[in-house]
Order: C-alpha cells, then sequence, then structure tokens
C-alpha cells in the first residue's frame, strides 16, 4: 500500500519509511502539515506525527477530517492521556506512542485499512429507527444521517447484528481493529462514549465483566 509518512525529524522518518519499504510498501515523507493536506489523495493510510514543522499534528488531522476519511495512524512521543483522547475524538483510527515496534505499525496498518474495504455483498441492519448501510458505511436515524467515523461504524455494526445480545470487548476488537489490537487501549473507550452520544435512539448497556448490549432506546 502506499503510505504518507508525516513525520519532523529526519532520522525516525527515515527508519519509517525503510522499514515499510523492507515489508513492500510504497513512502512518501513530507515533515509539514500544509504537505499533508495537499499530498494525501494518493495514499491509503497516513501515518501522522503530532510536532510537525508548520503546524500541530492535531491541526493538520482536524483540517484533513474535514476533506477526507483516510486512515489515520497517530505515531507520536506524546503518550498523555490528554493528546490520545482529543487525536482519537478528531478522527484518528488508531495512536501508537514512539519508540513503536514494527511488528505492531504493520498489523495497525493492515487492520485500519482493512475497514475501509468496501464488503462484496451489501448488508442492511434496522435497529429501531436505525437504518445501518454496511456496503454504503451509512447510518440514518428516521429523517437524520448520522455521521461516524470508520471506528464508530464499526463497533455500531459488531453490535448491531448481534442487537439484544451481550457481545464481548475482544469480539467487538477482533471485528473492528483486528487480532492485534491490545484489549487495553482507550480506543475503544473513547470511540464508544461517541457513539453513545450521536446516537440516542439506541441503548448500549454495560454488562460489567462481561461486555455490551445494543437496543432500542424507545
Amino acid at each position: 500500500m502506499h503510505v504518507l509518512v508525516a513525520e519532523d525529524d529526519g532520522s525516525v522518518a527515515g527508519a519509517l519509511v525503510s522499514a515499510l519499504q523492507r515489508a513492500g510498501h510504497a513512502c512518501t515523507r513530507v515533515a509539514r502539515g500544509s504537505d499533508v493536506l495537499l499530498r494525501h489523495h494518493d495514499a491509503q493510510v497516513v501515518l501522522l506525527d503530532l510536532g510537525l514543522e508548520d503546524m500541530d499534528g492535531l491541526d493538520a488531522l482536524r483540517q484533513l477530517r474535514a476533506v477526507s476519511q483516510v486512515p489515520v495512524i497517530v505515531v507520536t512521543a506524546r503518550g498523555d492521556e490528554r493528546s490520545t483522547v482529543r487525536a482519537l475524538s478528531l478522527g484518528a483510527d488508531d495512536y501508537l506512542v514512539k519508540p513503536v515496534r514494527l511488528h505492531e505499525l504493520l498489523a495497525r496498518l493492515l487492520a485500519v485499512t482493512r475497514r475501509y474495504t468496501p464488503p462484496e455483498h451489501r448488508t442492511r441492519l434496522h435497529v429501531g429507527s436505525l437504518d445501518i448501510d454496511l456496503d454504503a458505511r451509512r447510518v440514518r436515524a428516521v429523517d437524520r444521517e448520522v455521521a461516524l467515523t470508520p471506528n464508530e461504524f464499526g463497533i455500531l455494526f459488531s453490535l448491531a447484528r448481534r442487537a439484544g445480545q451481550i457481545v464481548s470487548r475482544q469480539q467487538v476488537l477482533d471485528e473492528v481493529w483486528g487480532d492485534a489490537y491490545a484489549t487495553s487501549s482507550r480506543s475503544f473507550d473513547v470511540h464508544l462514549g461517541q457513539l453513545r452520544q450521536k446516537l440516542p435512539e439506541v441503548t448500549i448497556t454495560t454488562v460489567r465483566g462481561v461486555g455490551y448490549r445494543l437496543e432500542d432506546a424507545g
């Protein structure tokens, strides 16, 4: 796949690009957020550092999400919870803290791009007033369309296709992020919280120690 590497540190960028190329991926390296906005069109995934030459990476992410849904993995030295939650809330698909293990990075790349690959057959679900279209990746609730990130849509579909049943956290993680995803990651909890806020038409109940159950709120 073609990876856009946005990293202002030349040595770090060089190591990332070399590792990705050895794994068979094509790479373009940029150091400025403005270049991310100019050159994301040909990329299948973006690796985004938060310390860029011309702007904060969170600002670049916000602007990118206004024009594109290209998969974005934040790769940064910032390991604080505030930065993690902020990046995920702005639409990052994943968040890795440096130093990054190569095998984990490659697994995350495959996981995020797989979520953007359209299915071979059209699949539709209805839960209460929600109309969930997997092929178009669209959700409608009565007279409004609900804008969801790919991760939010993945969680919703995983729970909705078993509506009324308890689904374990690990099941959702495996289906949405892939087997390499760590169950302790905060990403799941952030996206689940946003999903609950966006969809008052359904109730997502946490069954402590077991999993989650999605039901019609009415």
